[in-house]
């Protein structure tokens, strides 16, 4: 899903920055003008954007940009109520699990008519992160901006207190059954309150100092930030055909013995019950508390931040296939249909696809952006700053399965089943098993 290994290669704040349209690029006409929105959920981000959003004034000042940034869940609830009450932003970045439904309603506008009218080459940007942005009926709503894999980042000092290499780490394997030597090293990575570690006689998995394994508080169907690393190395997919499948396939007895597994972690001591901690593992991490965690590409630099904490970044472990796997998702900007100010919402949105924002981007070493001569900056500028990012790139080998995220209609409704059930499992309240009659809840909604 890339061109190359190496060419594809909370709160909230307010800026309001002038911004215009690229030289060139004008839509025509004096409509292309005024202050538009621009939304966005990822705090590190905003000093990039603002870059961009002052090159982009450069051109032409007769556009501003105000960029407001909110957490990841009060984000979704103001867009969705921004539709709702007109108060939503012009554009917004737009997340492949959501857009599905916003196109459904008549959200989010089709740009097929101006790439076309402006002869954007599309093709710039790497492979595999254009198509899933195509409706099921047609239509492209959303320009890809940068892509992520998920990633298991580790305090390097307690995985040398437990007598574990980086390379150990790099070399684990998994199965469903038992964990794989994974297990292994989740239970010597956990230590309990009388310094007994979970692979040594007269482990107390009911008074834990520090965990092996953190877990995030994100019960969502796509298991990006808890088990989708270990399902990816299944022969198993969230659906019968990904994008716009009518099929979910919760009900597969490997999936729920990986969802079984995964959640017994928490009874064996290993990891933390549900409840346990309400941030996720960059703060769990930074505690103290916890030794590794699942967390996305986008966090990296805010490892890298921790107080006191050097922090290493391993893939995820090779399954029975032979294979390791991780979510290959890539998101966009997408134009509010209720903007009335599309024609300079356009001018904005083919700025942030370019490579004059791109690059700019890049030069931050935050994310991986969607052009690939641009991500070779990204992982230039990664490299400058002394940061190993290759366990993202490993799922991209040959050898290994990257997989998108369940992109389906009526997402919300089948993200708050499939939440409820997985949480529900998580608390000891149910059996995986339970997953098999959410399956066919979810399946008859996407029937109807």
């Amino acid at each position: 899903m890339r061109k190359s290994l190496k060419t594809a290669l909370a709160g909230s704040v307010v800026l309001v920055l002038a911004a215009c349209g690229s030289g060139g690029s004008g839509t025509g006409g004096d409509s292309a003008t005024g202050e538009i929105s621009y939304w966005l959920w990822d705090s590190n981000q905003v000093p990039a954007y603002q870059a961009c959003a002052t090159a982009f004034t450069e051109a032409n000042p007769e556009i501003t940009v105000k960029i407001e940034q909110f957490g990841w869940e009060d984000y979704w609830t103001k867009v969705t109520a921004g539709f709702v009450g007109g108060s939503g932003p012009d554009v917004f970045v737009d997340h492949l699990s959501k857009y599905g439904e916003f196109a459904q309603q008549g959200q989010v506008i089709d740009l097929d008519e101006l790439i076309e009218r402006d002869s954007v080459d599309t093709s710039v940007y790497a492979e595999g992160l254009l198509d899933p942005w195509v409706g099921p009926e047609g239509g492209t709503y959303g320009m890809p901006k940068d892509f992520d894999t998920t990633a298991f980042f580790y305090n390097t000092a307690m995985l040398e207190e437990a007598g574990i290499t980086a390379e150990e780490l790099w070399a684990a394997d998994w199965n469903p059954s038992d964990g794989g030597t994974f297990e292994d090293i989740v239970a010597r990575l956990t230590v309990d309150t009388n310094g007994v570690r979970g692979n040594e006689p007269g482990f107390d998995p009911s008074s834990i100092a520090v965990y092996g394994l953190g877990l995030n508080p994100h019960y969502e169907e796509t298991g990006q930030m808890q088990w989708a690393n270990f399902t990816g190395t299944l022969d198993w997919d969230y659906l019968e055909s990904n994008p716009w499948g009518t099929q979910y396939n919760l009900d597969d007895p490997e999936f729920q013995e990986t969802i079984g597994w995964f959640y017994g972690l928490a009874d064996k001591g290993y990891a933390p019950a549900s409840g346990v901690f309400s941030e996720e593992t960059l703060t769990q991490i930074g505690s103290g508390q916890v030794a590794m965690g699942t967390n996305g590409s986008w966090a990296t630099n805010s490892f890298q931040a921790l107080d006191g904490i050097d922090v290493g970044i391993a893939p995820g472990p090779v399954g029975e296939s032979g294979a390791r796997g991780s979510i290959y998702n890539g998101v966009a900007d997408s134009i509010n249909a209720g903007s009335d100010k599309q024609d300079a919402a356009w001018e904005w949105v083919k700025f942030l696809g370019s490579t004059d924002c791109q690059d700019l981007v890049a030069e931050q070493a935050i994310v991986f952006p969607s052009i690939p001569s641009s991500s070779d900056k990204a992982l230039a500028a990664f490299e400058a700053a002394g940061v190993d990012v290759s366990a993202f790139f490993s799922y991209l080998e040959d050898d290994n399965r990257t997989f998108l995220p369940p992109i389906t209609l009526q997402a919300g409704e089948v993200n708050a089943l499939a939440k409820t059930a997985l949480e529900n499992i998580a608390l000891g309240n149910a059996d995986p098993s339970s997953l098999t009659q959410v399956n066919e809840q979810i399946n008859a909604l996407l029937a109807d």
